[in-house]
């Protein structure tokens, strides 16, 4: 698959985390380490709701926005102003939120890649997460699923002292976003797990956070399997969309009893969802095969045979050459 910060001058999911917290991108084609998402200051000020001076906007909710920003320098505070009330449900605490918006540089006025240009994508933000960058995670806690936001953020809530080069923000820079707040996604799959059989690996995964993996003895498939465990209510994933996942990795290497595998990468570290364009060839083989056609809400057990995953590659001491993979994907959302 591809590395999670390579889309450039967009948001994705994972260049909102406060540090490098995602897995090994072991799932991806390219398993180089995640690129660095700069770190904010330990002291990351309270939102307020206004400050002088402010930035104008103009357009409706749910569409692009129109982003003025006035002459002078920002007042370093950080602003979260509510432009619109939701009558939706109102953000808790980790909660998947999935958020649309536009972006802007307030010195350069360079405007960021948003979610409401072309190929651009929402992005999904656990609300209040310490992991997730102040901008985007404290901003929309608290306020209603409808509500569009103005917020105004100082690099302590955003990339810190380091910037953020592949979107072209400066140490100093401050951040302007009018995120509307879409709706909140499920964080794993609801339902009972269906029966596994013996000669596969035996899952646990009733909580939310990473999968348990527990390997047979007996030799792997030579085959991809992807047996859906519980099957979602949603529409079918297709080829093109983008898809946000939950899930766990692990290498088939028998196990001596009863013990879990150790997973190799798992995107519940920052509790914010996997995304990536499915059965497009930016993840590897068994993954574009194994969940195009399955439906959203469904828990995919995928058992990847060497020749389509990593083949004769190895990728580090956990995946070594030729390893057949197990990953348990809870498919939580595509558009």
């Amino acid at each position: 698959m591809r590395r999670r910060l390579a889309a450039a001058l967009i948001v994705p999911a994972l260049m909102l985390t406060a540090a490098c917290g995602g897995g090994d991108d072991s799932g991806k084609k390219d398993s180089s380490p995640s690129a660095d998402a700069s770190k904010p200051a330990a002291d990351v000020p309270k939102p307020v709701a206004s400050a002088d001076p402010m930035p104008t906007v103009a357009g409706d909710a749910g569409k692009k926005a129109e982003i003025t920003v006035p002459k002078g320098e920002p007042s370093g505070k950080f602003v979260v102003s509510v432009l619109k009330e939701g009558t939706g449900p109102e953000i808790k605490k980790n909660d998947l939120v999935v958020t649309k918006y536009t972006g802007k540089i307030w010195k350069s006025g360079k405007d960021i890649k948003g979610s409401y240009d072309q190929d651009g994508e929402p992005v999904v933000v656990p609300a209040g997460s310490p992991q997730m960058l102040p901008l985007f995670s404290d901003s929309v806690l608290g306020k209603k699923v409808g509500s569009r936001l103005l917020v105004v953020a100082p690099p302590a809530a955003a990339f810190g002292e380091q910037g953020q080069p592949q979107l072209g923000v400066g140490a100093k820079d401050n951040l302007v976003f009018v995120m509307d707040v879409d709706s909140v996604m499920p964080k794993k799959a609801e339902g009972t797990q269906a029966a596994i059989p013996s000669d596969l690996p035996q899952v646990k995964a009733d909580e939310e956070k990473e999968a348990t993996i527990t390997i047979p003895k007996n030799d792997p498939p030579k085959e991809l399997v992807d047996k859906v465990l519980i099957e979602g209510k949603g529409p079918e994933v297709k080829s093109g969309q983008t898809v946000y996942m939950q899930y766990s990795g692990a290498a088939w290497a028998p196990n001596q009893g009863k013990d879990a595998a150790k997973l190799f990468d798992t995107s519940w570290k920052t509790g914010a969802p996997f995304s990536t364009k499915i059965g497009q060839g930016q993840v590897i083989e068994g993954w574009d095969k194994g969940l195009v056609g399955k439906k959203v809400g469904s828990r995919v057990l995928l058992v990847i045979p060497p020749e389509q995953a990593y083949k004769d590659q190895a990728k580090g001491e956990d995946l070594p050459a030729n390893s057949t993979l197990v990953f348990v994907v809870d498919i939580v959302g595509a558009v």
